[in-house]
């Protein structure tokens, strides 16, 4: 069994899994290469197939109570806001997937995770510790620090994001190719949208060539904003990159008032271009390791890039304490993983397009099913997401 577990970076993935090698009983050590664990303020989604590896963490809990339990998942036309449909999911989510569905701030999120670590193991997230690549032999693997330190562990994890050291070191440079898609994304309390605020739902509203997405946060108090448009003009992929009112308004001209309404009330905007990368062949050499983004980047078109690495993160714990052999431990966590994050990654790509629709004759043949499917047997909605939602690597 594996004793000793060093993973790069300490984000949702990095944090779950070391919550998750602790589970299992090894000792972590988590390095991030960030001076603080400071969050950009932003939304996530937290469905129902992550719930179920927190739920056996005992965090459950926790998260509902700094979270938002959407009523529906809803869908709308863009300009004029008619609903496409409306699928009940707060009691449903537990019922049909054992587990609930949440909406929750990101630096909410990872505050809690590093809480529960740091409860269970003071001393396990390292600030400011940047690894810059790696050596192994047999019996050991060997991170090798900016600072010029190293530090050996039977495995090392990288969970360090789209921009991966770890995938560099293991794979070298790749190429992301820009999708031509532009993201928005705010955060405004509810209460400045008076009438016009999103109803308690996950709602996608959708138009030709843009798409948005809104949700409340903290038990409903925040609501988030996320847009993305299809463009040229702009290529930057930056989480940070701020973006005017003014371009956000022009982006979403003549879009229903509820859009317009957070867009004018919000007080900071970003916006980030996004950018795809084909799916990798290998996510392990030895004794290392890519889970999360760094292993299967995702455009958040299904909103489970996050998800996929908590699921990552059981599974790798798991492998590791059932198998003696640390390389054919992250094999077979390979072998179990890859078939399904890359079909996620591969809908994803493809959701761009269903939002996106640009003609009359596209949105009749895509949306005009969808709406008569939520009036007339919604229940065949649920059920295209048993695969997705209902899946439970702690089973």
């Amino acid at each position: 069994m594996v004793k000793r577990v060093i993973i790069s970076g300490a984000g949702i993935g990095g944090l779950t899994a070391a919550l998750c090698f602790l589970h299992h009983g090894a000792e972590v050590t988590v390095l991030e290469r960030a001076p603080e664990l400071g969050e950009v303020g932003a939304g996530i989604q937290l469905p129902p197939n992550a719930m179920k590896v927190f739920q056996t963490l005992g965090l459950e809990d926790a998260l509902v109570d700094i979270a938002f339990r959407p009523k529906a998942l809803e869908a709308r036309m863009g300009r004029s806001g008619l609903q496409l449909f409306n699928i009940p999911v707060a009691d449903a989510a537990i019922e049909r997937w054992g587990a609930p569905y949440l909406n929750i701030y990101r630096a909410d999120y990872i505050a809690l995770l590093n809480k529960a670590l740091r409860a269970k193991r003071p001393d396990a997230v390292h600030l400011g510790a940047e690894i810059i690549g790696y050596e192994q032999t047999t019996n050991a693997v060997c991170a090798q620090l900016a600072d010029g330190s190293h530090i050996t562990g039977d495995v090392l994890i990288g969970s360090d994001g789209i921009h991966s050291r770890i995938r560099t070191a293991m794979m070298g440079d790749d190429t992301p190719v820009f999708t031509g898609n532009v993201a928005w994304r705010a955060v405004v309390p509810t209460e400045k949208l008076g009438d016009l605020a999103p109803g308690p739902t996950a709602c996608v509203w959708m138009g030709p060539g843009k798409h948005c997405v809104t949700y409340r946060l903290r038990r409903g108090a925040l609501t988030n904003f996320v847009g993305v448009v299809e463009r040229d003009d702009w290529a930057i992929e930056s989480w940070s990159e701020r973006g005017t009112k003014t371009e956000a308004l022009a982006d979403f001209d003549g879009w229903h008032p509820t859009i317009t309404r957070i867009l004018t009330e919000s007080e900071e905007l970003y916006r980030w271009a996004l950018f795809d990368r084909s799916p990798l062949t290998k996510w392990t050499n030895g004794r290392v390791a890519l889970m999360g983004d760094a292993a299967h980047p995702m455009l958040p078109f299904m909103a489970q890039g996050a998800a996929m690495a908590v699921e990552d993160a059981w599974i790798l714990a798991q492998q590791l304490a059932l198998t003696e052999s640390a390389p054919r431990a992250l094999q077979d966590y390979h072998s179990l993983r890859q078939a399904r994050a890359s079909h996620v990654q591969a809908l994803s790509r493809a959701n761009a397009k269903t939002f996106h629709k640009r003609t009359r004759l596209g949105q009749l043949t895509t949306y005009g099913p969808l709406w008569l499917a939520g009036k007339i047997v919604p229940t065949c909605i649920h059920a295209r997401q048993d695969w997705l939602y209902g899946h439970d690597v702690t089973a």
